[in-house]
């Protein structure tokens, strides 16, 4: 046997031994690639439906925040007229507080009258009885 024919047999033999022990590592290269596509068939099957529905609720929310941006303004309104509403009711307390005072003293003074009308009445009555 020459070198070149044992290189060669040496070669052949260090081939087989290679493809032997990558065997193995083929078909689980193979089995992993099946079960990728499995996963991915799987995902797109299952991911379908769910970005469908997914955009569904954001249709949804889209209309919902429409409205809600919609009525902002009538509630801005609403704060405004209430705002105004407590103001005018906060005059209308004060004019009444200060009716309420006149009121008070006028009531005072018509006392004052009434009593200092009837303590000249009685002493006016009380000369006319000794005098007379």
């Amino acid at each position: 046997m020459t070198l070149g024919a044992l290189a060669a047999l040496i070669a052949a033999i260090a081939l087989a031994v290679l493809v032997l022990f990558l065997i193995p590592t083929i078909l689980s290269v193979k089995r992993t690639a099946e079960s990728v596509t499995g996963l991915a068939d799987l995902l797109t099957s299952e991911l379908k439906p769910t970005i469908k529905e997914l955009n569904e609720v954001l249709a949804e929310l889209k209309t919902v925040s429409k409205g809600l941006a919609e009525r902002t303004a009538d509630v801005q309104r609403f704060m405004t007229a209430l705002g105004e509403t407590g103001d005018q009711m906060n005059t209308i307390n004060r004019s009444m507080c200060l009716v309420t005072g006149m009121f008070g003293q006028a009531s005072a003074w018509a006392t004052g009258a009434k009593v200092a009308g009837k303590f000249l009445l009685d002493r006016y009555l009380n000369r006319k009885m000794k005098g007379a």
